[in-house]
This record gives structure tokens, C-alpha cells and sequence, in this order.
């Protein structure tokens, strides 16, 4: 009997190892003291400036809850802070002068990455980007969930 074939999600988790472990390995490389999930909230930061939490999700298009975790991991590194925000609940994240100073660094490895990805575009019988975009939007008229 033939082992099973990888199921979906088998398939996209093995792709983001596949593709983070290489972008962590060059921020590596680069002496860069950074991992690629802190990628999105510099970004949003960047575009932002300080912002709650619940705008920077909403900015990026992650959840609450993974960009709360991603920022308590990265004030932990020194390369976010958080204040309060106006009630209790609200917490403002705002980079660290640690951050800023690597940000020219990051965009140089950013760029770097983003022509990788476009040489591997152009490998594909049809640009990984583009399917992903596709799916998403697909998911976002019908979710899977209506799907199963």
C-alpha cells in the first residue's frame, strides 16, 4: 500500500517551511537579528506609524490574535514597544530605535527576497503569487468552512 498523498494543508505548510527557513537563513547571513513573521508588522508600522493593535490586523490582514503574539515576541526582542492606548485594553506598538537603524538592511533583504520569488514565478506553469491571490479572494466570497 502507497503512503497517502499530502493533503492540502500538509502541502502549504511544507511550502512556508520551505520558503521561511531560506528567508531566515539569509536575514541570518545578513546579521539581521530577524524573523520573517515580524516582516508584515514593521511593514504596517512603516505605513502606520504607531498603531493599536486591532488597526495594524486590520492593516495587514492578519488576525488579532497572530499579530498580538508576533509583537509580544518581538517587544521581548527589543525591536517593538508597546503603550497604552486610550482605555486599558488598547496597547500602541511603536518600533525601537533598534528597528529603525535595521530597516535599510531589511529592505535591501526584502527586495532581494521579492526577486527570488519572481524567479520562481517564472518557473511555474502560473505564478505562485497570482494562485494564492486567487485563492484567497475565492475564500473570501465562500469560505471553506461553506466548502467542507
Amino acid at each position: 500500500m502507497s503512503p497517502p498523498s499530502p493533503t492540502l494543508g500538509t502541502l502549504l505548510r511544507h511550502l512556508i517551511e520551505l520558503l521561511d527557513g531560506d528567508v531566515q537563513a539569509a536575514y541570518t547571513t545578513a546579521g539581521l537579528a530577524w524573523r520573517p513573521r515580524y516582516t508584515p508588522i514593521l511593514r504596517g508600522l512603516m505605513s502606520l506609524g504607531p498603531a493599536p493593535i486591532k488597526a495594524l490586523a486590520l492593516k495587514i490582514g492578519i488576525s488579532h490574535s497572530a499579530v498580538s503574539q508576533t509583537v509580544s515576541q518581538m517587544s521581548k526582542d527589543d525591536l517593538v514597544e508597546l503603550k497604552p492606548g486610550a482605555d486599558a485594553r488598547e496597547r500602541i506598538v511603536a518600533l525601537t530605535p533598534k528597528t529603525q537603524a535595521m530597516v535599510p538592511a531589511l529592505q535591501r533583504q526584502w527586495a532581494a527576497v521579492n526577486a527570488a520569488a519572481a524567479d520562481l514565478d517564472a518557473e511555474l506553469s502560473a505564478p505562485l503569487s497570482g494562485v494564492i491571490q486567487e485563492a484567497i479572494t475565492a475564500l473570501s466570497q465562500r469560505p471553506f468552512g461553506q466548502r467542507i
